[in-house]
């Protein structure tokens, strides 16, 4: 995710990085050698076109305008729901790090404490990269026993597992009477929640918004671009490239915007920044429990969020 601090209004005009115009500039530059082409032409090859006017082009930009809302809207609504449940991750694991610290009968300094810590950490990493469907061999190994490590390298669902281990450590202080059923009863609650965020994260990965609706949005707005030079060529003139680039960028750039956050998890500019999330639990949680903090500017430096 692009991270930046209010700009000067002029400067926002200029912004490259993390706006959607690098990918549809080759669009707009197609569409504006179209556009130059029909006006080189009025007259000529185009002497006996059907007459176009603006108006029909306002009315039904005016409806193709609601349709894009109603898709950046759902798109933002599955971007708001991943916060929202990377939000709540963030509260479980460290309720559940304050009460193997401070409710279980370990002392906060044990190696006891100090496993459950790092199952919640790698926990972390692995919803991670079980989202955007990548490796967690790395940053499980730093952080889990060489058995664990082994056991999830076969696993599909490597936060499940994690989960069922840290269900494991509970049962096993309840057998060494460190924790009493009461105690017991309040991590399986914050256990479930994590699983609450397992199935919420996902139902948003798994299930898209219908692909009918995309590729109807997306013929829709390319048929209409392609139309409006024909449109405007007898009002404007030498001026219809530069209204018809102006009024397309605004489409296909609400295109594209819904397109990229419809899928949160990913590494596209303005999805989640779950590295740097990932990163912040892991410190929060190594913080509580009297543990260093690593250098993640030097550890992570290669890292895209």
């Amino acid at each position: 995710m692009i991270r930046r601090k209010n700009e000067n209004w002029f400067k926002m005009l200029f912004i490259w990085e993390g706006s959607v115009l690098p990918q549809i500039l080759p669009r707009l530059m197609l569409l504006f050698s179209i556009s130059i082409g029909i006006v080189f032409l009025k007259g000529t090859l185009f002497h006996f076109k059907i007459p176009l006017n603006p108006a029909p082009f306002t009315l039904f930009g005016i409806a193709l305008a609601i349709f894009l809302g109603f898709r950046n809207n759902a798109s933002y609504d599955r971007f708001w729901e991943a916060r929202k449940l990377w939000g709540a991750l963030l509260n479980d694991t460290r309720s559940l790090a304050r009460q193997a610290l401070t409710l279980s009968g370990y002392s906060s300094t044990s190696e006891e404490v100090e496993t459950f810590i790092n199952y919640l950490i790698a926990f972390v990493y692995a919803l991670k990269h079980q989202l955007r469907q990548t490796d967690a061999s790395a940053d499980l190994e730093k952080r889990l026993y060489t058995e664990i490590v082994l056991q999830l390298k076969a696993a599909k669902y490597k936060p499940v597992i994690l989960m069922k281990e840290m269900a494991i450590w509970v049962q096993k202080a309840k057998e060494q009477r460190k924790v009493d059923s009461i105690i017991q009863a309040a991590f399986d609650q914050n256990l479930d929640k994590l699983s609450d965020i397992i199935g919420g994260c996902e139902r948003i990965s798994s299930t898209l918004i219908p692909y009918t609706y995309r590729v109807l949005l997306h013929r829709t707005v390319y048929f209409y671009c392609l139309l409006l030079p024909f449109g405007f060529v007898d009002s404007l003139g030498w001026m219809t490239p530069f209204i018809v680039i102006f009024i397309a960028y605004t489409f296909l750039a609400l295109e594209a915007i819904a397109d990229e956050i419809e899928e949160p998890f990913g590494t596209e500019p303005n999805d989640l920044a779950l590295n740097e999330m990932s990163r912040m639990i892991e410190a929060t949680l190594l913080e509580m429990s009297g543990r260093p903090i690593p250098d993640y500017s030097v550890e992570n430096s290669h890292i895209i969020d």
